[in-house]
């Protein structure tokens, strides 16, 4: 299982170890990838709106919001490689006798570890669809269905971040601390999925 630097794989390597029989990379890493991808069309839109006179008033604010998704874009695509770091030493765990008294105590630490990662990358795409949904209202008209699909991307992005933390969540011994992720991410999952949907429709019901 060899997990170093999946973000430096080509995209057909990617895949096919994604399309593999292993447990890495997996849904957490697609999801960061994905996060990645919709993040990048944001900036997409950004590239092809800045300094354009047309859209001089929102100049400023398209060269933040440029500055910020990269930042976010940078931290998805590092995330791809952070999902299958976190998860190995989980799968090393359930290998430990369970007659181990040791056992519960690092599985528990592993499955905080594990749910960290997605956790993050749930946060942050929450944060690029509220900037993609500014792309959408300010950016080019020209290239604004770039920013339709980059929504759409960060929904399954967000859903599949999601998932990810619930399925280590669901197995924590400390319940308080699992209800606590699991209500944070509850909160904002319909809400950002919908906007995902809205800033969508906002763009493609137009054509």
């Amino acid at each position: 299982m060899n997990t170093e630097l999946f973000k430096d794989k080509s995209i057909e390597e990617f895949t096919d170890l994604l399309a593999g029989r292993e447990s890495v990379p997996g849904g957490g890493g697609a999801s960061a990838l994905c996060g990645a991808l919709g993040i990048a069309l944001g900036s997409m839109v950004g590239e092809f709106t800045s300094g354009k006179a047309k859209y001089a008033e929102h100049e400023e604010d398209i060269r933040t919001l440029m500055k910020r998704a990269e930042e976010l874009r940078k931290e998805a695509v590092a995330l791809v490689d952070g999902d299958a770091e976190a998860f190995m030493p989980l799968a090393r765990a359930y290998s430990i006798p369970k007659d181990d008294p040791g056992r519960e105590e690092i599985l528990e630490k592993c499955l905080r570890d594990a749910a960290e990662v997605p956790l993050r990358l749930f946060d942050l795409t929450v944060e690029a669809l509220d900037i993609m949904e500014e792309f959408a209202r300010k950016g080019s008209r020209m290239i604004v269905s770039d920013a339709a699909t980059g929504a759409a991307i960060l929904g399954g992005a967000l859903r599949g971040a999601a998932v990810n933390v619930r399925v280590n969540t669901r197995l924590m011994k400390d319940r308080e601390y699992a209800s606590e992720i699991e209500a944070h991410i509850d909160g904002k999952l319909e809400e950002y999925s919908m906007k995902a949907e809205d800033v969508f429709h906002s763009i493609y019901d137009k054509f």
